[in-house]
């Protein structure tokens, strides 16, 4: 029992027959308020279903849900890719976050194309019961940007280059999952061992995407008010939520904390300069300790190997002729440049030169389905101009350096 629920009223007959017919549904007695908690899977037609006839049989104050104030756009105004500014995105740094978004976006959308259910269709349903019922709706989960930049910045190097390939092959599949195989992702023992394994693999993006979550959530609805409250939030979030109310943690969660991107690890700063300075150090002492043939011999291979991989990554994304020579040229000077990469310079050219058009953003929720529709349409492949230009460039950096080292011996 929760540290608050001795001033909680009572459940009614209504709601206790609600809880033994849903299991789904979690009830918190919290701070003189009753809190029902609903974990959904979400792309479930079950979850849109208890999520209605909750909210229509316990008419509460409030109705919390999952969903940012982007997300929530992107299900309530499908033509808002319309009004987005893609060079801005490319200009602010902001194309890995976009791509990820797209990449899990695409993931879920052909996993409920499935099931006949549209992704996020129970967060739906839970404002259009809200606004039927009059009950005040929160938007409790953090921004969903900010969310992928805190689980990058706060992931390491080799996460990084492990997540990288793990989004693209996702693009690749075809998995689709059943109505049965949903139902068993609400058991909380085998969603606790899903858990358990991305913990492993990943426990430092874990924690932004998780468990920072289930402290925002928990503390928004804390904050929203009310004496009845309704959340509707992914089956993954019910049992660190449940422990933030009943252990009383919730209380000490600090929102600005958790709203503010960690400052960027000394160590990526060390690395980013150093790896310039070294090159440059390096390729100096070979003018002054051999010969100027060899530093020119280093100089060849450093822009051959940074502008080769470059060029062959982003032609891969099959961009604009233009966009390949582009990478090529802006490799090697980028590479020595840690305010700068060769994957804006290129993305930058590919949007200049094939300027994404109405009906590009008009078929985006369907082309991120398809890996053809992906490198089809020019949104999308702008982003990948950008990610694999920067692979390229970063592959080069790493196999040029060795190589400039042999001239050496």
């Amino acid at each position: 029992m929760s540290p608050a629920a001795s001033t909680t009223a009572p459940l009614t007959a209504d709601e206790e027959q609600l809880l033994e017919e849903y299991p789904d549904i979690r009830y918190i007695p919290w701070k003189g308020r009753k809190v029902f908690l609903i974990g959904t899977a979400h792309v479930s037609q079950r979850s849109v279903d208890v999520v209605e006839h909750a909210i229509t049989t316990l008419k509460p104050d409030v109705v919390a849900v999952e969903l940012c104030a982007a997300r929530h756009r992107s299900l309530t105004q499908e033509q808002q890719w319309q009004e987005t500014d893609i060079v801005k995105v490319i200009r602010e740094k902001k194309s890995m976050v976009l791509l990820a978004n797209l990449l899990l976006a695409s993931f879920q959308k052909r996993l409920g194309a499935g099931l006949g259910v549209r992704p996020g269709q129970e967060m739906l349903a839970a404002v259009e019961a809200a606004e039927k019922s009059g009950a005040r709706i929160v938007l409790a989960d953090r921004e969903i940007q900010l969310t992928l930049k805190r689980a990058w910045s706060q992931a390491t190097f080799w996460d990084k280059c492990r997540l990288i390939p793990s989004l693209l092959s996702g693009l690749f599949s075809q998995e689709q999952m059943s109505e049965d195989e949903l139902e068993r992702l609400r058991n909380k023992d085998i969603l606790s061992e899903v858990m358990d394994e991305f913990a492993r693999h990943y426990p430092r993006i874990k924690a932004a995407l998780i468990d920072e979550r289930d402290q925002y959530l928990a503390k928004k609805i804390d904050t929203g008010g009310g004496e009845i409250i309704v959340a509707v939030v992914g089956a993954g979030h019910c049992s660190g939520m449940e422990k933030l109310f009943y252990s009383g943690e919730v209380e000490r969660v600090d929102l600005h904390t958790l709203e503010k991107l960690p400052p960027p690890s000394p160590v990526v700063k060390m690395v980013a300069y150093g790896i310039p300075l070294f090159v440059i150090c390096l390729i100096a002492y070979g003018f002054f300790s051999a010969s100027a043939e060899v530093s020119f011999e280093m100089i060849k291979i450093w822009v051959l190997a940074n502008g080769i991989l470059a060029a062959l990554f982003t032609a891969l994304t099959l961009a604009h002729p233009l966009t390949i020579l582009t990478a090529f040229f802006a490799a090697p000077i980028t590479s020595l440049n840690p305010m700068i990469a060769a994957g804006w310079v290129a993305g930058l050219v590919e949007a200049w030169v094939r300027k994404p058009k109405v009906s590009d953003f008009l078929s985006l929720s369907d082309d991120i389905t398809t890996v053809r529709g992906f490198w089809r349409n020019d949104i999308t492949r702008l982003l990948l101009v950008v990610v694999f230009a920067n692979i390229g460039s970063s592959l080069g950096t790493f196999i040029g350096i060795p190589l400039m080292a042999r001239l050496l011996g």
